[in-house]
């Protein structure tokens, strides 16, 4: 079976000469890609376990991750302006043999051993020693963090099969290969990284890496974007959704990729005409996407959302019962995935969660999402919303999901977020995050719109105006930059 590098290799040899990275002011082909992955590998102790990623994004971190595969070792990726105490976090609890870096992010990594990739390993002409690749695909190949339930990230553990299935099945709906090229956008510490690195790369097509200044704004990434005649582009629904208020999107663009977060028809609908738009569904425990679902053409369901389509090339999705039973179509259950891409459930003192990944009688594993969903007529699957996503509010279950969703469907509400909290007493309340469509967004309206779908204590209790609702470094609404409305318990 194949592995992460010996697929790299393959198209190496065979696109020695063809573009690999593009950045702003640099090209580097496959040939010069993999002659620093050996290069780097080469720097590295005779047995390379686990390794720490805290690099900038461009070709020295791509080689530093393909050079850990090469040597059979799993990397653990950090972005340098993560907390320094969740890098040390991280990185203890994944028991790195060392940390790649550059100089000006060593003072956040005392107390781990360094190696720097901006001197000496890249500076190196030739290798000292020939370094054999490790041929195992059931080696780990990466661990990345998630938000834990417990307020303690969860690190995913992910093995070569698992990113080699994934790659065939995003081969087998995209088609990427040689003239297309990916944009790199998305932070390391999400699997979308993993699907712009892996699935561009290990088929032949080519990986665009903008600088931070370019990410930063829409118009200089859409202009990196037309520069580098971006073909792919895989990211949050709110990046498309900043490209759907653009006049005009890069020509060059033909597959648009929303996931990691519910994709709403008014997100795209200005794209739908310019190129391919895809929803995803699939979390990090089952390696980037589990189903996809093209909305050209498709339907937006009753809630605004489009649904997340069918399973990928390998998985399988089950929509089942709190006692395990598949339930009827139309009917709500739990998503549960089994398939190539379940992981190997988490590293460190996770036992309870790991009880997710059930053991099946057939030897495969079947892994409970946590999200609820149903099988629509034509056999696509909708998501709901998270099964522990309820909170009680003057002694009545309410679905904090359903109340966002409809919150967004009011005609003068650009983007919202509702979020649940608990006054002095314990007892819980809504606050409602909005950020108006225009200036005459009128609170009174808008409690008028909920109200014809949603009884009386399910309409949050605040209403926040928000300029933009911040986000954090994966992409999501950052739930710590929200202003919290304090509510006093009855006296």
């Amino acid at each position: 079976m194949d592995t992460i590098y010996s697929l790299f290799q393959q198209v190496a040899m065979e696109q020695e000469n063809a573009p690999a990275i593009l950045e702003n002011n640099r090209t580097m082909t496959f040939g010069e890609l993999s002659d620093l992955v050996d290069r780097i590998a080469c720097s590295f102790p005779g047995e390379v376990h686990s390794v720490g990623i805290v690099m900038r994004h461009r070709a020295e971190m791509i080689a530093s991750i393909l050079a850990v595969l090469k040597c059979g070792g799993r990397y653990i990726p950090a972005e340098p302006d993560f907390p320094t105490g969740r890098i040390h976090d991280m990185m203890r609890e994944a028991q790195v043999d060392f940390i790649l870096t550059e100089h000006a992010f060593a003072s956040k990594l005392e107390g781990f051993p360094i190696r720097y990739t901006d001197c000496e390993i890249c500076g190196v002409e030739t290798p000292s020693w020939e370094r054999g690749a490790v041929a195992d695909p059931e080696r780990p190949a990466y661990v990345l963090y998630t938000s834990g339930t417990t307020g303690r990230p969860k690190g995913v553990c992910v093995t070569n099969r698992n990113v080699c299935h994934y790659v065939w099945a995003f081969a087998n709906e995209f088609h990427p290969g040689p003239g297309d090229r990916m944009l790199q956008y998305s932070v390391c510490s999400f699997d979308i990284f993993v699907e712009e690195v892996f699935t561009s790369l290990l088929n032949g097509a080519a990986l665009a890496i903008p600088s931070d200044e370019d990410k930063a704004d829409i118009q200089a990434l859409m202009a990196f974007t037309e520069r580098h005649h971006v073909t792919m582009l895989s990211g949050f629904p709110y990046l498309l959704a900043e490209m759907n208020h653009l006049s005009s999107i890069p020509s060059s663009l033909r597959l648009l990729i929303s996931g990691g977060d519910v994709l709403r028809g008014f997100y795209v609908d200005r794209l739908l005409d310019k190129a391919e738009v895809y929803n995803t569904y699939g979390p990090s425990e089952t390696t980037v996407c589990a189903s996809y679902y093209r909305c050209n053409g498709g339907t937006v369901l009753e809630d605004g959302t489009y649904p997340i389509g069918h399973p990928v090339l390998g998985a399988q999705i089950r929509i089942l019962d709190p006692d395990g039973h598949e339930v009827p179509k139309g009917q709500t259950g739990e998503i549960c995935i089994c398939g190539g891409g379940v992981s190997m459930g988490y590293i460190g003192d996770h036992a309870e969660e790991n009880k997710a990944f059930e053991q099946q009688p057939d030897g495969k594993v079947l892994y409970h999402s946590g999200d609820l969903g149903y099988i629509l007529p034509d056999g696509n699957i909708a998501f709901l919303h998270r099964k522990d996503d309820q909170v009680m509010i003057y002694g009545k279950r309410v679905e904090v999901a359903e109340v966002e969703s409809r919150l967004y469907q009011c005609k003068d509400v650009q983007q919202a977020v509702v979020r649940a909290f608990t006054d002095e007493q314990g007892l819980s309340y809504m606050t409602a995050y909005v950020v108006p469509a225009d200036k005459k967004l009128k609170l009174s309206q808008v409690k008028r719109e909920l109200a014809q779908n949603l009884t009386a204590f399910m309409i949050p209790e605040f209403f926040v105006e928000m300029a933009q609702i911040p986000l954090n470094v994966n992409g999501k609404p950052d739930v710590s930059r929200l202003p919290v409305v304090m509510k006093a318990g009855a006296v």
